[in-house]
């Protein structure tokens, strides 16, 4: 699996997602913005991530994150019970840390 680079400041943090509350839109392939990179976090459960354009599929679980490219489309599937967020991270702006 691929790591978040070095350098990178969080700039944003999802709510937590279940089974059942997880938005229709990450169910699909969708990708982030340029130079936004993603850190699914799951808590509890199992999630199937999805890389189609890299033929890539990652069961993740608690410890075991996956790794959102910056316009790289993908999508997730709960796999029963899960509870999971989104963590994003960017280059940061001259003279700034973070949030």
């Amino acid at each position: 699996m691929k790591t978040v680079p070095e350098g990178l400041v969080p700039t944003k943090r999802t709510a937590e997602f279940t089974q059942t509350t997880v938005p229709q839109g990450l169910l699909q392939d969708h990708k982030t913005k340029a130079g936004v990179w993603g850190l699914i976090q799951v808590t509890a459960g199992t999630l199937h991530y999805s890389i189609p354009s890299e033929g890539e599929d990652h069961v993740l679980e608690p410890g075991v994150p996956g790794v959102i490219e910056p316009e790289v489309p993908h999508h997730v599937k709960p796999e029963g019970a899960v509870t999971f967020h989104i963590e994003f991270y960017r280059k940061p702006p001259e003279g700034k840390t973070g949030i």
